[in-house]
């Protein structure tokens, strides 16, 4: 397992749909919002940083799995806790808990991978294995 660290959202009323009912597909926004957040948060540079010094893009989403329990509504305040659950060669698998105090909403788990725009192919991204000093400084 890794550090587990918490993205805080405020539900604004956009976030919603008509029937005030945050619209789903803000879960993902902010469960990606706060997967950088967690590198962050363990020491990793941003992207932005990180590309110049190792090339580095980001971790792109490869595939999501999202269960929701509870609805959640504009005015409240969520909190997403994130951490890896497991670490493979060239991809790592995100787990997101979206909570409102002890109450759980929502579970996510996110399969990324670290890459880097490959040699003569600056429009394309290639995986790369997982960097050793960036999961040590997750875990």
């Amino acid at each position: 397992m890794s550090k587990t660290t918490v993205y805080e959202v405020k539900v604004q009323f956009g976030d919603c749909d008509p029937a005030g009912i945050v619209f789903f597909p803000n879960f993902s926004k902010w469960m990606d919002a706060s997967s950088l957040h967690f590198f962050m948060e363990c020491g990793v540079p941003p992207w932005r940083e990180l590309v110049k010094s190792t090339g580095i893009v980001g971790t792109p989403l490869l595939e999501i799995h999202t269960k929701f329990l509870r609805p959640a509504t504009y005015g409240e305040t969520l909190q997403i806790h994130t951490s890896v659950e497991e670490w493979r060669d060239k991809v790592f698998i995100q787990q997101h808990r979206v909570r409102r105090g002890d109450d759980l909403l929502c579970e996510g788990r996110e399969t990324r991978a670290f890459v880097i725009h490959p040699p003569g192919a600056p429009d394309r991204i290639k995986a790369i294995p997982v960097p050793a000093d960036i999961k040590a400084r997750c875990l």
